[in-house]
């Protein structure tokens, strides 16, 4: 068996459930009076489902709408059971697996990854999963394969976002083969202990912690494994803001904002913010996959 990542942060590094669900409200100021003061006094209590309801209005999901409050509006039409997973292209084993033989296969290396997350906010969240390299090896990786190519559900019928052509659907999203094959990528089927929402990229996505926010494709349907680099739907559609890389990286900007720093979540929206980690704090784990690179040309 391969050598596994050792997590060195615990339960105590969690970011409360609440805030890590509310953070954009926490930013927009709305309500942030009565959660912090909720926080400080390490009163949060467990939540409802409705309470789970509540607080997952705010998400990035274009294929149920740009407005930040459509994919919870919207994303119950989506049929995530059953739910059929192709892998493809440069393998020993392709075909269409069922998530539930997946998960079946993927049993004993299922756990929780307590990761560490950038977007404005840095947080710990504790993804439930498996190491992406488990289900790359369960399809037999060929020797030719150099790139990993991801695919999202398309199905206008159940996401509305699909009339508009705001991203060349379906979305796609592409690691190179190292990348992919790294102890720290998991395909996440659950966050904070629960199934992951529609809304949230259910019932499979892939976290990379070290390219939080960029490379985060949500209800994949096919992965491919292929001898060129495949496109990436931002890169497609703004190729001077989003490189193929796009790590997590304090010295590349993004024309219209800085990577430099961030503000701990939890701390309230006058906490000191603090410069970013390269590689958001996975530098020793993953920069000697960037040997001898320009990441600043390969952004």
């Amino acid at each position: 068996m391969a050598n596994r990542w050792i997590n060195q942060l615990t339960e105590r590094d969690v970011t409360e459930e609440a805030a890590y669900l509310n953070r954009r409200q926490i930013i927009g100021g709305a309500a942030a009076g009565l959660a912090l003061m909720a926080q400080g006094a390490g009163a949060q209590e467990a939540l409802t489902p409705s309470e789970w309801e509540d607080i997952t209005q705010y998400n990035n999901y274009y294929e149920f709408g740009t407005d930040k409050g459509d994919p919870a509006r919207y994303a119950g039409a989506l049929t995530t059971a059953p739910w059929t997973l192709r892998i493809d292209g440069l393998v020993d084993r392709p075909g269409d697996y069922a998530f539930e033989d997946i998960m079946k296969a993927m049993t004993i290396e299922e756990r929780i990854y307590r990761l560490r997350c950038v977007e404005a906010w840095s947080m710990v969240v504790p993804w439930n999963g498996f190491e992406l390299a488990d289900l790359l090896n369960m399809a037999g990786v060929q020797s030719g394969a150099t790139y990993v190519a991801f695919e999202t559900a398309y199905r206008p019928e159940e996401m509305p976002g699909l009339r508009f052509p705001v991203l060349d659907w379906p979305y796609v999203e592409g690691l190179r083969l190292d990348e992919a094959m790294h102890p720290l990528t998991i395909m996440a089927t659950g966050i904070y202990g629960r199934d992951i929402p529609n809304q949230n990229g259910a019932p499979l996505r892939l976290v990379v912690p070290w390219k939080y926010g960029f490379k985060s494709i949500k209800s994949v349907v096919r992965v491919t494994l292929t001898d060129s680099q495949p496109p990436t739907s931002w890169n497609k559609a703004g190729p001077r803001e989003y490189g193929f890389y796009s790590n997590v990286n304090p010295e590349v900007s993004h024309p219209r904002w800085s990577q430099a720093d961030e503000r701990p979540i939890g701390g309230g929206l006058f906490a000191r913010r603090q410069p970013t980690l390269m590689f958001n704090g996975y530098a020793e784990e993953v920069a000697g996959l960037y040997e001898g690179m320009d990441l600043t040309a390969n952004f």
